[in-house]
């Protein structure tokens, strides 16, 4: 699947990031960067089955697992038309918005890249839920304050990260036991892994390995979005 060259490609991309230089590139962006990433995509759908049920694994080209390559720019100062990074999320069966709206249901996402700066460099594994919306948020909340206990268990050996409220949400007491998690506006765990990870053979099976491990915190966050798990 991903090879040392998948890496070579993209940190020329890095210093290349322009339609004219992918356009004489593309060869390598179809061997090293499309191909290795719909490998993988195709590998998860019977893997993937370990984790839930619930989480079909779609490979079309259009409309699946796979982040396009171009950036959306219209928004953004910065105009590099390319991201430098590949990227997979598999969705729930339930969320059937297009992608990037439904990176934020809960989940499971990988991300390739080599090492640099930016939030997107590296290789890893996010599982939960990223930055919901604002009715989604207040539901886990919720479930999280009715049960804490059942919180603590299902997010127990996991680091969660991202953004927080400076203080707790408004009828939240300072002293929950949760009260750190309350403040958080993504549930998120991060499982990071090298490049000679990613090149290994087996890379698919540590990916599902730390999505079955995050089993119990992203059932949580389905839980409180009544949604099945």
């Amino acid at each position: 699947m991903f090879t040392h060259a998948t890496f070579d490609f993209l940190r020329d991309l890095r210093e290349n990031n322009n339609k004219p230089w992918f356009e004489a590139n593309r060869d390598r962006w179809e061997a090293h960067g499309r191909a290795p990433l719909a490998a993988f995509i195709e590998a998860m759908g019977p893997r993937l089955e370990r984790v839930s049920p619930h989480y079909p694994v779609n490979v079309s080209a259009r409309g699946g697992a796979a982040f396009r390559i171009h950036r959306d720019v219209r928004f953004s100062k910065d105009k590099s038309p390319y991201k430098t990074h590949l990227a997979a999320q598999f969705r729930h069966e339930a969320i059937r918005g297009p992608l990037p709206v439904a990176v934020h249901a809960p989940g499971f996402y990988l991300n390739v890249a080599p090492h640099g700066d930016g939030e997107m460099s590296g290789v890893f594994g996010g599982f939960g839920t990223w930055m919901p919306e604002p009715d989604a948020l207040r539901a886990i909340r919720a479930a999280i304050v009715e049960s804490p206990e059942r919180w603590l268990a299902a997010r127990d050996g996991m680091v969660l990260s991202g953004e927080a409220l400076k203080r707790p949400p408004a009828g939240v007491p300072a002293d929950h036991p949760c009260v750190d998690d309350l403040r958080l506006k993504s549930f998120i765990h991060v499982v990071n892994f090298t490049e000679a990870d990613a090149v290994a053979p087996d890379f698919v099976d540590r990916y599902v390995e730390a999505c079955v491990r995050s089993r119990p915190l992203v059932g949580f966050v389905c839980a409180a979005l009544g949604l099945p798990f």
